[in-house]
């Protein structure tokens, strides 16, 4: 592992240096179809702002209604718990930390450090969801570190990150279990699907970085390969693996979850640390899904579900979490391609007023009619408006800006909706937690100019945690 090399290839997220370091009307100017005269006035600093407003709406809401709870929920006025019921651990405190820090909400940004300071307990003797507790809780502390340098932030990160080491530890094939109780180091849940497994090499990597302890990282890695080296003879791997045996339980291979982010850490561990075992893995991989997975209709890109031994067609859903992979190809040699696979779900907002959980991209049919506030989609506007400079990205991202201000937006903040093809959208009540760290940073961040971020050199992690870049 090496520090924070950067081997010919930017993760989707790290891309932010390679545009962004020009003034956006610049990054902008262009004569075709989709960019901005480099002369005309940039209209989003004021969307910016708006950002910031509807941002510090919900975080009051939160602090007035759900401080140190997990979640608020903004309809019914309280708080919910998301990793211990009965118990919280500030999810949504440690998950914006670096957001209030972009934005220079440092009242708000201090009053969270004393949270996590005075009140986040580590010891509660209950399971955890490893993978969860790495990406939003490990991340936002290392995240929180980055922005105040205060040692504490660290110190719990570190704390909690040894907590969750038994589900690596006691694995025979070193695949992490799906549970660890923070208190005895018990764990259960040998079924884990490949995003659980594969989704921890840059917040583990990162903290190896900073306290010179490999363990961490070396853990993730193992984990990686434990996947790897039982992809099938085709070079497709399935969706759930048993961490006892090594046998795969689920035998799909697909892009969406419980997979998605297993693909996207094998390209960040190789260009966060230069591991070119990573960058192998993920290119055998790749090659076998644009084989075996990519299917383009009316000129768009989708990815079908296939048995994962012999190659053959099983389903054509489409998860919107999985929106977020146009990003990834774009970063990592396959930028026509990102840009017409988020085309393809920018087709999907012409025919819904909010993109659907899940959809049949056969008939453009909602098969789950949810939106759960995802991020996926904004994620990869703020990508390739940097890796293209084209400012169709930002116009996207506005548009889905106004339409959540719309549907979701309720007094209280926003919250999810159950159901998008009801008239009007019919509303759950949760404001999750990745809403605060992920959804309205990537808005702020193509919006405004933000004075606190490193245009030029930085990583935000799958949870949208700013690991480096950090003013």
């Amino acid at each position: 592992m090496t520090n924070h090399a950067r081997p010919g290839g930017l993760t989707r997220r790290r891309m932010i240096g390679g545009l962004a370091a020009i003034t956006p009307a610049v990054a902008l100017a262009g004569t075709a179809a989709g960019t901005a005269s480099a002369a005309a006035p940039d209209p989003y600093p004021a969307l910016g702002a708006d950002v910031v407003k509807e941002f510090r709406t919900a975080w009051d809401s939160y602090r007035r209604l759900a401080w140190g709870r997990d979640e608020l929920l903004p309809v019914s006025g309280s708080g919910s718990d998301f990793f211990i019921p009965g118990g919280t651990l500030g999810l949504t405190i440690i998950e914006a930390l670096d957001t209030l820090y972009l934005m220079e909400l440092d009242s708000e940004l201090n009053a969270g450090v004393e949270w996590v300071r005075n009140d986040l307990r580590l010891d509660q003797n209950a399971p955890v969801q490893v993978f969860e507790a790495i990406i939003r809780l490990v991340g936002g502390l290392l995240s929180g570190y980055a922005a105040t340098k205060d040692q504490m932030l660290l110190d719990r990160a570190r704390e909690l990150a040894d907590r969750l080491l038994p589900a690596f530890q006691r694995s025979p094939t070193g695949a992490p279990y799906r549970y660890v109780n923070l208190s005895t180091g018990e764990v259960r849940g040998a079924d884990a699907p490949l995003a659980e497994i594969g989704t921890c090499i840059a917040e583990f990597g990162e903290l190896s970085r900073i306290t010179g302890d490999r363990k961490y990282f070396d853990a993730a890695k193992k984990a990686l390969k434990a996947v790897y080296d039982r992809r099938s003879s085709i070079d497709l791997v399935g969706t759930t693996l048993n961490v006892e045996t090594g046998a795969w339980v689920g035998r799909t291979a697909t892009l969406d979850p419980p997979v998605d982010s297993f693909y996207e850490y094998l390209w960040d561990g190789w260009t966060l640390f230069g591991d070119r075992d990573l960058k192998a893995w993920y290119d055998k991989l790749t090659a076998a899904v644009f084989k075996r997975l990519a299917e383009r209709r009316a000129g768009r890109l989708w990815f079908r579900q296939a048995d994962m031994t012999t190659g053959k067609a099983t389903g054509h859903n489409q998860s919107e979490l999985t929106a977020f992979y146009a990003g990834l190809l774009a970063q990592s040699g396959h930028l026509a391609d990102g840009e017409r696979y988020h085309d393809a779900w920018t087709a999907v907002l012409g025919k819904f007023r909010l993109p659907p959980e899940y959809l049949d991209y056969h008939t453009m049919k909602a098969v789950n009619p949810a939106y759960p506030l995802r991020p996926e989609y904004a994620d990869s506007c703020l990508f390739l408006w940097l890796a293209t400079g084209k400012d169709r990205y930002r116009s996207r991202a506005r548009d889905l800006y106004g339409r959540q201000k719309r549907h979701c937006k309720v007094a209280n903040g926003y919250t999810v909706v159950d159901d998008v093809t009801a008239g009007p959208v019919r509303l759950g009540d949760l404001t999750p937690g990745y809403w605060y760290s992920e959804n309205m940073k990537y808005y702020y961040l193509l919006f405004a100019k933000a004075a606190r971020f490193d245009y030029t050199d930085n990583y935000l992690s799958t949870e949208g945690n700013v690991l480096k870049g950090l003013r």
